[in-house]
């Protein structure tokens, strides 16, 4: 049978603009024709028909193509450096700072980025953009509500403070919400906002081609502020900061020279 792969993908770029072809290609492969095989279609280009013309499908392999699995306060040490270092270094250039979550999935960062804030640096203002290409994340997200799992690595005052409980399910403080704009966009198609003092971009990347990754973090790069920080993944290091016009001020903390 014809491999229809590449394709299924020019079409699916032209039609909701996700260039699947910068994410690693044995990766998004295997997801893709795992879906396509669980929902009984021999063929992706039957597979393609039956996304627009059933908006549950199309949900759903949105959804598998932006890997949503997140947690509040994911590797609590580099929360640590975050609130120990970081902030007060952005701090001492000015009193406000905009904080840019990019890829927020379905909410946990954002929220972790506004527990931190509020309770560490109670008299700062500041302001949270948190971006997704899912739709269906960023409902999640807007909802704040979680399961106890997610919580697992978040300091028990945020929880006590933060969060209120109702049947198993734990539901985010109004209060936390005004501090954050939630909204839909695209790495690797959408413009990116300006005069960002901290862009936190975790765990993500690695889905990416290298060529897809280098784009990204120029545009990062544009995005902050002189002597603006990146924070990411821990198994995204950037091995030469340098040509981003960027420097490593911790570990897998980036300045912007």
């Amino acid at each position: 049978m014809k491999d229809d792969y590449y394709d299924f993908i020019e079409k699916i770029n032209k039609r909701i603009g996700i260039e699947l072809r910068l994410y690693k290609e044995t990766q998004m492969r295997r997801r893709i024709t795992t879906l396509r095989d669980k929902r009984g279609y021999s063929s992706f280009g039957l597979y393609y028909q039956a996304l627009f013309s059933n908006k549950e499908l199309l949900d759903e392999f949105i959804d598998r193509l932006t890997i949503n699995v997140s947690e509040f306060y994911r590797n609590p040490k580099r929360w640590d450096v975050l609130i120990e270092r970081i902030i007060p270094i952005l701090l001492k250039q000015k009193s406000k700072i905009q904080i840019w979550s990019a890829a927020c999935s379905t909410g946990e960062e954002p929220y972790s980025l506004a527990m931190a804030m509020k309770h560490n640096f109670p008299t700062t203002s500041f302001q949270i953009l948190a971006t997704d290409i899912d739709e269906n994340a960023l409902k999640k997200a807007k909802n704040g509500v979680y399961l106890e799992q997610a919580l697992k690595d978040l300091p028990k005052v945020y929880k006590d403070k933060y969060f209120v409980e109702q049947e198993n399910m734990y539901h985010i403080d109004h209060s936390l919400k005004r501090y954050i704009t939630f909204k839909k966009h695209n790495l690797l198609a959408d413009i990116y906002p300006k005069k960002v003092d901290l862009i936190v971009c975790r765990n993500v990347l690695i889905y990416f081609t290298e060529e897809a990754k280098n784009q990204i973090y120029q545009n990062f790069s544009k995005s902050l502020e002189e002597h603006g920080v990146l924070f990411v993944g821990s198994t995204e290091q950037i091995f030469n900061p340098n040509q981003f016009d960027l420097s490593l001020i911790d570990t897998f903390f980036y300045q912007k020279s």
